[in-house]
């Protein structure tokens, strides 16, 4: 069986993958520049991410849409085990968000141009200044009432356990006092780990747990607020 649907990845998944991707990027850029940019940021990629999981014939499940308030808006925070972190959240989470991304995003082709039409929030480490222009469009972000969401360990896993966290959403939701959604992320590791070169894809599920919001609690210092999320992520 492996041998076979690694095969239907390379002659049907592939393709169909690389054809969705443009024409959602193209969609994107195009819908974002003369519509309504919070509808074409987001519902084309949705349905992208959708498309991704369900031809790759992965199993995807969701717990705890229901600790969301649709009124409300949060700093999503979860753990980073691989590429398809980014479709289940994107897909499956059934909110609309700003990521916040590696600069190096905005090299790929059409894709990068796609993400920044998109308003999504591209973090250049080391750079002062454009560390400073990124929390500040950060802030104007959720400040307009649309959430964001990051990987507070700031790269995937190389073994599949979780890394120390960084301080960015922490800081976000404390200076604009908002809610913090720990969510879950299992199975991404399994299906596609990080590794140098291509890898094939393997069929396991996919699972995304969004947690209860942590309320703004202005007595509660950052280090114990990074350790409750992490311990609830990790479960």
């Amino acid at each position: 069986m492996t041998i076979i649907y690694r095969i239907y990845q390379l002659l049907i998944c592939v393709p169909l993958i690389v054809l969705a991707t443009i024409a959602t990027a193209i969609s994107t850029i195009v819908g974002c520049t003369f519509g309504n940019g919070d509808f074409w940021s987001f519902v084309p990629p949705k349905h992208w991410s959708q498309f991704i999981c369900k031809i790759l014939l992965l199993p995807v499940k969701v717990e705890g849409r229901e600790n969301l308030d649709p009124r409300q808006s949060y700093v999503f925070i979860a753990n980073h085990q691989g590429a398809f972190d980014i479709w289940l959240i994107y897909g499956y989470l059934g909110r609309n968000f700003k990521w916040l991304m590696k600069k190096e995003l905005e090299k790929i082709p059409l894709v990068g141009k796609a993400c920044k039409k998109a308003n999504h929030i591209f973090v250049e480490r080391g750079n002062a200044a454009k560390m400073k222009e990124m929390y500040d469009s950060a802030r104007r972000i959720l400040q307009s009432g649309m959430s964001v969401c990051v990987f507070p360990e700031g790269s995937r896993t190389k073994t599949g356990e979780m890394g120390a966290f960084k301080k960015g959403a922490f800081l976000l939701a404390e200076d604009i006092k908002l809610p913090i959604v720990p969510m879950t992320i299992s199975g991404s590791f399994d299906v596609l780990p990080a590794t140098k070169g291509i890898s094939f894809v393997r069929r396991h599920q996919l699972k995304l747990t969004i947690h209860k919001p942590i309320p703004y609690d202005p007595a509660k210092d950052m280090r114990t607020l990074m350790e409750e999320s992490r311990r609830i992520i990790k479960g």
